[in-house]
């Protein structure tokens, strides 16, 4: 399963470059995110591709895809549904939300209401939604990517740190190097890539390479290597909030996921490191002082791994 996994995991990868190009490493850590069943978190200024992206996934797996536009007088019950009564049955009846679906991109997230961002908190930690009572499942697979602006804070609703905990890992796209932008010129000369994108792997095979992770296998030392690493970005004097316990196990699953897209069948220390920061720089809040002397949460991740002996 392994080599099988890491074979369609790099054809998808393949894929959505066709239309997201010279981001790989986004995408790889993207598709790990999803082989975790984690939430992902796009944070970068508008216009390098963030809706392209999250489209392109939809498409390569074949998952069903509903995009959600947050703005200020969007509701709770847009995301989650909500119960109409019906004359002729006498009884309430549930009307589906957005968030009924396989992808789901909460498009500005931070554009909402603290109240309407709240309304995702259910659905993305028990892949389930509540109304009026009644509970009702989300589809499988179900994975939300969010984007926001980071730079834009006019009108907007900064993401508590109970919800930013919710997501899986953090990425940023960033800006195309010149031969890319150039490249990206050509390829939509005449129409859209995205139109011309066809899936390359299923929903079903998601679900299985999301059963199977749990068998890649992960060393005794290595599972104190990371409660260790997340531990130091608690303790350390600059931090005011540090990596969760979630995050310790997001930082688990998402090395074994790592292995997963090598083609290994066990994590070693260099999959531990290369998920860190992605999975526990949104986490990380820094003090007021330590900001001023240009500490950042990754900098503090950088210190745990340099300071924790790798075993």
């Amino acid at each position: 399963m392994k080599e099988k996994a890491s074979e369609i995991l790099g054809q998808i990868a393949d894929n959505v470059e066709r239309v997201i190009i010279g981001k790989r490493e986004v995408i790889e850590l993207i598709l790990c995110a999803f082989v975790c069943r984690g939430h992902v978190l796009i944070e970068d200024v508008p216009g390098v591709g963030k809706t392209n992206l999250v489209s392109a996934l939809a498409k390569s797996f074949d998952c069903t895809f509903r995009r959600i536009q947050f703005t200020p007088d969007i509701m709770p019950s847009d995301i989650t549904g909500f119960s109409m009564y019906n004359q002729k049955t006498g009884e309430f009846e549930y009307r589906e939300g957005a968030v009924m679906t396989q992808i789901l991109l909460a498009d500005e997230i931070n554009r909402t209401s603290p109240k309407t961002q709240s309304s995702l908190l259910e659905a993305m930690e028990e892949n389930q939604v509540t109304v009026d009572g009644r509970t009702y499942r989300v589809p499988e697979p179900f994975l939300v990517l969010a984007t926001q602006n980071p730079v834009e804070y006019l009108g907007t609703y900064p993401l508590p740190e109970a919800q930013l905990d919710r997501f899986f890992m953090r990425v940023s796209l960033g800006y195309p190097s010149a031969a890319d932008e150039t490249n990206m010129l050509s390829i939509h000369n005449d129409k859209n890539p995205l139109d011309a994108l066809t899936s390359v792997a299923t929903a079903r095979m998601l679900v299985e390479m999301q059963e199977y992770l749990g068998t890649i296998h992960v060393d005794e030392r290595l599972k104190a290597y990371m409660v260790d690493l997340v531990r130091h970005t608690r303790e350390n004097g600059d931090v005011l909030l540090g990596g969760s316990p979630r995050a310790t196990l997001n930082l688990y699953r998402a090395a074994q996921a790592w292995a997963l897209y090598q083609g290994r069948d066990y994590v070693e220390p260099d999959d531990v490191q290369r998920m860190a920061v992605p999975v526990m720089e949104h986490r990380i809040l820094v003090k007021q002082d330590a900001r001023l002397r240009q500490v950042t949460p990754r900098t503090v991740i950088e210190a745990a791994v340099s300071a924790i002996a790798v075993p």
